[in-house]
Order: structure tokens, then sequence, then C-alpha cells
């Protein structure tokens, strides 16, 4: 198993990459658009961090870990047989890849397909 996006949503984005930047010396980007104005910073092993603010009033603040899979429509047909329930069904963000979003035990998780 590995996380491909580590993705932290709060109100304070700024706050929370500075002090990422000082207990880990990680260097964030400008906000991406093409994820949700995320600043990111890389993770070992390739995968990326990012941080960003609610992109809708009601969204909570989360830490949602993205773990990268071969085949998006077999490892959410999977979750879903496991008992969990998809929050959002498979997207493709041009450049980035296919995500998805399903929540198990009252904790979210996301998958990444490249």
């Amino acid at each position: 198993m590995r996380i491909h996006y580590l993705e932290i949503v709060t109100k304070e984005v700024d706050a929370v990459c500075a002090a990422y930047a000082a207990a880990n010396g990680a260097q964030f980007s400008n906000p991406n658009p093409g994820l949700g104005n995320a600043r990111t910073a890389k993770l070992p092993g390739g995968g990326l961090v990012g941080v960003r603010a609610p992109m809708q009033e009601a969204e909570e603040p989360v830490v949602r870990p993205y773990w990268l899979v071969d085949d998006i429509e077999t490892a959410v047909a999977a979750v879903v047989e496991a008992g969990g329930k998809v929050a959002h069904p498979p997207m493709e963000i041009p450049g980035h890849g296919t995500f998805a979003i399903y929540i198990q035990g009252g904790v979210h998780h996301g998958l990444w397909q490249l």
C-alpha cells in the first residue's frame, strides 16, 4: 500500500503549511487549481500532501489518505463489498489521475489511479 496523495482540508491553510515547513522542512507550492487550490509538497516515495480550504460551506476539516490503486473501479467495488460507502464516485482530474472517496468506520478514505 502506498499513499499517493494526503489531503488536508482546513480553514487555516497557511498556518498548517507553515507548521509542516517548520517541523519537517516541507516546501509548499502555490495553490493548484486542479487540486481544489491545494498547496502541495512532495512526500517521500513520490506522493504529495495537499493542504486546501473547504470548497463549500458544509465541508468539514478532514485528513484523507488516497491509496494508489491499479484499477479504481475494481478497488471501489471491493470497498463497497467490504461495507464502505462511496462518498464521491471515480472522477478524473486531468493531468493528475482518477480519484474516488469512500467512508468506512466513520473515516474518510480515498483511492487514486494514475
